[in-house]
């Protein structure tokens, strides 16, 4: 979106004015292919004409420029890591007025709207009261609709739309995941294998490979994170989907590849574990998960590996970069939290096991 946007504000207030092109053309002394041409933007007014357009609109010469400041992806890549980082370290007051200040400042930077949507959905649960913890969501699935309704980027909007279902799931909203997101399950457009064609038919090797590989690695995690939700479900092919969730992580080496995924699917097998009354297997995963997290996790930040090997070059190119979404500070103390104030694993707390994986995860991450 470009920053001045004289043409458009002189459009909108001629016509709530009422009046022609040639009307204020007549009024500013100047011919009305002139007011055309300010109205396109082929043109902009005199420096000399604005004070007299804007008195004329009975607006500041600010709003008659319509200017809109924007940040750069680099800088906003800077300032959301900045901003997580005091998350964890400065009083969470202060920071989130911080942010919304930003986000007053620039309500027409819709890359930095959607960031900051991403930093308020990852930090809200910092805050003390639950109604904040709510408002907070709800100021993020606010900034997700407005991207939603004025953006021109379709890619932002695409990504609005799936952040503001993640908040609605967070404010326990599912039928608005729904009705936002529908009902119907689309196949999916293999559009990566039509581009990597495309590159071997004009004999770009190198290129074609960097596409097949970045979209096997996307269609992997996909598979993890479906595998991982239907762990969730309980039902009788719970133990045959973790199987083949475990067979798929170690062909892919996934507790190096994304530790992540591989702690969540720990974590649900631990639950599902104690919900069929196994305490030995619902251990045994808890266990993966604290040497998991002690010793694969950080530094922690996206990357590839010698087969994903052309995965680092991508990921530079995100939005955020290869970091994480929160700092790492914030990241162990909801390593812990996972277990230990998981009421799913209520009847392991007095089992020794457990309280020996509680102290690994405190003496480890402690020490990383």
């Amino acid at each position: 979106m470009k920053e001045i946007n004289i043409s458009r504000i002189i459009t909108d207030n001629r016509r709530a004015k009422g009046i022609t092109q040639e009307q204020l053309a007549a009024y500013m002394g100047v011919s009305k292919a002139s007011v055309s041409k300010w109205e396109t933007g082929q043109s902009y007014p005199d420096i000399t004409f604005l004070p007299q357009l804007a008195a004329y609109f009975n607006i500041t010469i600010d709003d008659l420029m319509g200017y809109e400041p924007q940040m750069t992806k680099e800088d906003i890549k800077e300032l959301y890591h900045r901003l997580s980082a005091d998350f964890a370290n400065k009083p969470f007051a202060g920071v989130l007025e911080e942010c919304r200040k930003i986000i007053r400042k620039y309500y027409s930077c819709f890359p930095l709207l959607m960031q900051m949507a991403v930093l308020l959905c990852n930090h809200h649960m910092l805050a003390e009261e639950i109604e904040e913890k709510k408002r907070i969501l709800e100021e993020a699935a606010e900034l997700c609709e407005r991207i939603k309704t004025e953006c021109e980027d379709l890619w932002l909007t695409r990504e609005a739309a799936s952040l503001e279902g993640v908040c609605f799931l967070m404010m326990n909203k599912p039928q608005e995941v729904v009705n936002l997101l529908g009902e119907t399950i689309r196949p999916i457009a293999n559009d990566e294998a039509g581009i990597a064609q495309a590159y071997l038919m004009m004999g770009n090797l190198s290129g074609a490979n960097r596409v097949l590989q970045i979209s096997m690695y996307q269609h992997l995690l996909v598979l993890a994170a479906s595998g991982c939700s239907l762990l969730q479900l309980q039902n009788e092919q719970f133990e045959e989907t973790l199987r083949r969730l475990l067979s798929l992580a170690e062909i892919f080496d996934l507790e190096r590849l994304h530790p992540n995924t591989m702690a969540l699917i720990y974590l649900n097998g631990a639950q599902g574990f104690c919900m069929k009354g196994d305490q030995e297997k619902a251990l045994d995963m808890l266990q993966r998960y604290a040497v998991l997290c002690t010793t694969a996790f950080f530094p922690c930040n996206l990357h590839g590996d010698a087969f994903f090997y052309e995965l680092d070059g991508w990921f530079e190119e995100f939005d955020l970069g290869k970091e994480a979404v929160r700092s790492e500070e914030l990241i162990k103390k909801s390593m812990i939290q996972s277990i230990a104030l998981n009421p799913a694993f209520e009847s392991l707390k007095q089992e020794p096991k457990y309280k020996n994986i509680i102290a690994i995860l405190e003496t480890g991450l402690e020490t990383n």
